[in-house]
């Protein structure tokens, strides 16, 4: 589906269900160069089982027209642009790397407009070497040629988000490409990185959220390592959060590389008593 915010439109893939106000909501969110595709075992199955889900193409990127985000923060207030627009007064949010500080912020600033919030590999700080930056920039292919490498666990795993023995690391490369392709007036490849090396607010942030918080991490991950997700954990659980971490045996694409193994973490976790749903007046005033 495509929402409109006034200038530019966002898509939305909502797992071959129409949006029903009356059914929860979840809307996922994902990392540099990436799309709604990524999510496609884990939103369908929601989607299918009482959930509405809003797999986000961020504005720029994919389906989605707009100025792609240039920070952490504004990709946030798109999120909670998208929830106004459809009058969504309570969602949990789900993101995937970057996606994962933009669910982040965006559930620290809308509060008890959040059920429930889903970090799937995420780092606190999320530093991008130089050389990638400088690669994302000037030689796109070669940047995009590392990422998948150093992303993946495996090339073919088994099972895997389009069959056994599907070939992620060529689709992750297409997908790259796609999503480059998707927008001449900006690279959102090289914007994407700097937007994640540049955020600051992380551990603020997850000490302000109202709700509770899953950590799934990738044991093999060489991008998002598990171990730079322990100052968030730390500082969730010090701040009297309700935090569960899940490992899941892969790399840094966990929907792609352990479909199964993620999805059930994230059903598990949505099962968990929500966070107390904000009345009208609150989401009105969280949402300005």
């Amino acid at each position: 589906m495509n929402i409109s915010l006034g200038d530019h439109t966002v898509y939305a893939y909502t797992g071959g269900k129409p949006f029903n106000p009356a059914q929860p909501t979840a809307v996922f969110i994902h990392g540099v160069l990436n799309d709604h595709s990524v999510w496609i075992l884990q939103t369908r199955w929601l989607a299918h089982h009482g959930w509405n889900v809003l797999a986000l193409d961020l504005p720029g990127h994919g389906r989605s027209s707009g100025e792609a985000p240039a920070s952490v923060e504004q990709a946030a207030d798109a999120v909670a642009a998208v929830l106004d627009a459809l009058g969504v007064a309570q969602a949990a949010l789900v993101g995937h790397s970057w996606g994962s500080l933009i669910a982040l912020e965006a559930a620290a600033r809308l509060g008890p407009r959040v059920s429930h919030l889903v970090l799937v590999g995420t780092a606190f700080p999320m530093k991008v070497s130089p050389a990638l930056i400088d690669a994302s920039l000037n030689d796109p292919m070669k940047a995009l040629t590392m990422v998948n490498v150093f992303s993946r666990s495996t090339l073919a795993p088994v099972p895997s988000a389009l069959g056994p023995g599907t070939w992620v690391y060529g689709a992750g490369m297409a997908l790259g490409k796609r999503v480059l392709a998707s927008n001449r007036a900006v690279n959102v490849f090289h914007r994407g990185f700097v937007a994640c090396d540049s955020y600051a607010n992380g551990e603020a942030a997850v000490a302000a959220i109202a709700c509770p918080v899953l950590f799934v991490l990738g044991a093999q991950d060489q991008m998002t390592h598990p171990k730079a997700a322990q100052g968030l954990i730390r500082t969730a659980r010090a701040a009297g959060k309700q935090v569960q971490v899940v490992s899941v045996p892969c790399g840094h694409h966990q929907m792609t590389e352990a479909p199964e193994e993620t999805l059930a973490a994230l059903r598990d976790f949505l099962r968990t008593q929500a966070a107390p749903a904000s009345t009208p007046s609150a989401a009105v005033a969280s949402a300005g």
